[in-house]
């Protein structure tokens, strides 16, 4: 049996479990990073060549503000402290995800990130940041929507590949197996 190219993980549940045994919600949140970074660490031994992870959903930011300030600190955190160590596994960080309206500190890390490890081939780590399905979409339609006022495309260019080319996906393959961490379905 192979391993699948690329396995996706939602990244869901971590407050649940801490408040299940007792803890904070920011320990739930903390034992999720704890994990990713072991899952990082196994997937090129799997096979693995992308491993998405949706870490902080569009929606999420309806969240308690003090929650929200948590996860950005986490990500900060596991940015900072991860990157040498993934740079030097040869893994490459790609985001995807609406930029617009990140703090600068957190967009120039996201940006570090993905200009440090652009070369690197052992795993690709995609993290869904600010991501939404349906808002990558939206976006997408109105930049090609833009670009055909503009008169930079015609409308009849857009085609199925056209669009697929400008999402934030782009080159990156369809996942195989997706696991949402909270057990639901």
């Amino acid at each position: 049996m192979t391993s699948p190219a690329h396995v996706a993980i939602i990244m869901d549940g971590n407050g649940r479990w801490a408040k299940a045994r007792g803890l904070p919600r920011l320990a739930g949140h903390r034992a999720g990073v704890e994990a990713l970074r072991n899952t990082v660490r196994a997937a090129p031994g799997l096979g693995i060549s992308f491993l998405t992870v949706y870490a902080f959903s569009s929606e999420n930011w309806s969240r308690p503000k003090s929650e929200v300030s948590d996860l950005m600190g986490l990500l900060k955190i596991f940015i900072r402290r991860d990157l040498a160590e993934l740079h030097q596994n040869g893994v490459r960080v790609r985001i995807i995800g609406d930029r617009a309206g990140l703090q600068p500190d957190i967009r120039s890390l996201l940006e570090e990130a993905e200009t440090l490890t652009v070369r690197n081939d052992a795993l690709t780590l995609v993290i869904a940041f600010n991501y939404g399905g349906r808002d990558e979409i939206v976006r997408t339609a109105r930049k090609l929507a833009s670009a055909v006022a503009r008169g930079e495309l015609d409308s009849e260019e857009i085609t199925a590949e056209s669009f697929a080319g400008s999402l934030d996906t782009q080159g990156i393959p369809d996942p195989e197996l997706v696991i949402r961490t909270s057990g639901e379905l």
